[in-house]
């Protein structure tokens, strides 16, 4: 870590969302949600120990993935890891494609000319979300959803792969609707959607959240080290990325060690120090679950 000073930020004004899940308004709460869970077998290892031996609290799990059996198995082995669901409709593997949970004549729209799911290139997101009819998204998310009950396990919230907020208006309002539904909360993170469901009355992320594919590889702990220390009072997540090390996984990412190095540091000694020294409360979303179990509605 780095040196920084003992002190830590000024907090933030209240917002209502400690209080709503029983905190303190002064308290530096911090989910660390490990996104792609069933991705990969890399992914799925890396995945379990970060929760469990380090400072991530929860995953995402991606029901239409190779690895997504796996994933379950863990997941029933592991039965204290939180997890949600990672609502997928884009493929970034095209060497091992994975395609929607619902029949194709079902979902055509969220298909490109080829019959597969858009990559999550700014074209192919843009493609995607000119495209896709609500329709078939709810049908695909409802899939997505049915496969985890199937599996007899019992999910948190519900989130997006590459898609924040969904993309669309409507698609976060038939997904908050879902969750509603199913009894899940749902991680907003942009500034409309977040007001909205304030509005509501339903706890979200106070500060814009932070994905690790935005941080420099170079360094990292030292970049994590600098966020702990900054964080300010409210809720906060970061959605991270761990794997272990492998060429199929950085294959993924056009070569950079981000799953790698992420790995290193979530189970490293010095993260869980940091959070300590800093004061942080790490959570996962069955905080905010209980809350938007009792408050969401219909949209």
């Amino acid at each position: 870590m780095d040196g920084a000073p003992a002190e830590h930020p000024e907090p933030t004004p209240p917002t209502g969302t400690n209080e709503s899940l029983g905190f303190p308004p002064d308290a530096r709460l911090l989910i660390v949600n490990c996104d792609d869970f069933g991705m990969r077998p890399t992914v799925n290892a890396a995945v379990i120990e970060s929760v469990e031996e380090g400072i991530a609290t929860s995953c995402s799990l991606m029901t239409v993935c190779p690895a997504a059996p796996d994933a379950v198995r863990l997941l029933r082995r592991h039965p204290a890891v939180p997890f949600g669901i990672h609502l997928t409709l884009v493929c970034e593997s095209p060497r091992s494609p994975w395609g929607p949970l619902s029949p194709v004549e079902k979902v055509p729209s969220l298909l490109d000319p080829c019959g597969n799911l858009f990559e999550p290139t700014p074209a192919g997101r843009a493609a995607l979300l000119g495209r896709a009819r609500p329709d078939e998204v709810e049908t695909e998310f409802r899939a997505q959803i049915d496969a985890v009950a199937d599996a007899g396990l019992a999910p948190t919230h519900l989130d997006f792969h590459c898609l924040a907020d969904g993309g669309r208006d409507d698609v976060l309002d038939l997904t908050v609707g879902l969750a509603a539904e199913y009894g899940l909360a749902v991680r907003v993170w942009l500034e409309k959607g977040r007001h909205a469901m304030r509005r509501r009355g339903l706890p979200v992320v106070d500060h814009d959240s932070l994905d690790s594919f935005s941080l420099p590889t170079e360094g990292k702990a030292e970049h994590y080290g600098r966020l702990l220390h900054e964080l300010p009072a409210g809720l906060s997540e970061w959605a991270v990325h761990p794997a272990l090390d492998g060429r199929e996984t950085e294959a993924l990412d056009d070569g950079r060690p981000v799953r790698r190095t992420d790995h290193a540091f979530l189970t490293s000694p010095e993260a869980r120090e940091a959070a300590i020294r800093e004061g942080i409360t790490l959570i996962d979303y069955r905080s905010l679950q209980r809350v938007w179990s009792r408050a969401a509605g219909p949209v």
